[in-house]
């Protein structure tokens, strides 16, 4: 039954690297998201001025052009970087591969980065200040603060938007098929292709990516108890 037509271990192959995709874009995600915010809140005006014009150009291109500009982008920049350093070092070879699976990782964080950042941005604004007074009052340093006071509830106000985030970094781990990487979507074509069951193997994808979704329902399920502890006694 799941031999899937002797395609099953391909199909669990891009299963895997579908997560790792995911996984590892979240956390590039994630990181630019908190430095975008950081800057979009503050004082200086340059910082701010450089997130904004992140986070605009980012959410108004269509997600498949920036997937294809970025990927491109990369490997021009790559090529003249490796170019560079033959200059300057002409006895070697030197080459710095980029392979499918970095590119999209680079790609999928940088892009949904942006959605982070403003997810991250309205989390910070929502934490009352009077907390961040009385822990600085209370000779805690920056990144004490941050670490004890800010993020944690940080966390609380941003987990609907992270999760939000996070499953439409899952589904468009899909997108990725087309500059070269063999997810679960690639592979269930080729498998289709090859079976003529097209329709029957990305069926198959479909189910992939939606258990990967129950899975991640329950995650965030329990990820809004952790950060909600307290919270709720208080208001009973």
């Amino acid at each position: 039954m799941f031999d899937l037509a002797g395609y099953g271990p391909q199909i669990l192959a891009g299963t895997l690297t579908t997560i790792e995709l995911s996984v590892f874009s979240l956390v590039v995600s994630f990181l630019l998201g908190l430095a975008g915010a950081t800057a979009k809140l503050s004082k200086n005006r340059a910082l701010r001025g450089v997130a904004t014009v992140y986070t605009t150009i980012i959410r108004g291109v269509p997600d498949l052009v920036l997937m294809l500009l970025i990927f491109y982008s990369l490997q021009i920049w790559l090529n003249d970087f490796t170019d560079w350093l033959n200059s300057l070092q002409s006895r070697y070879d030197m080459e710095l591969p980029l392979d499918p699976l970095t590119s999209g990782i680079i790609t999928l964080g940088f892009i949904y980065g942006a959605y982070f950042t403003e997810t991250f941005r309205g989390a910070f604004q929502s934490v009352p200040k009077g907390q961040l007074e009385a822990a600085r009052a209370f000779g805690m340093k920056p990144a004490l603060v941050f670490r004890r006071v800010l993020f944690p509830q940080m966390m609380r106000y941003a987990l609907p938007g992270l999760g939000n985030n996070w499953q439409v970094i899952l589904k468009a781990t899909a997108l990725v098929s087309i500059i070269g990487l063999s997810d679960v979507v690639k592979a269930a074509q080729s498998a289709g292709e090859a079976t003529f069951r097209g329709f029957y193997f990305i069926c198959i994808a479909g189910a992939v990516y939606l258990a990967l979704t129950m899975i991640s329902n329950g995650v965030l399920m329990l990820l809004e108890r952790k950060y909600a502890i307290g919270v709720r006694r208080a208001t009973l």
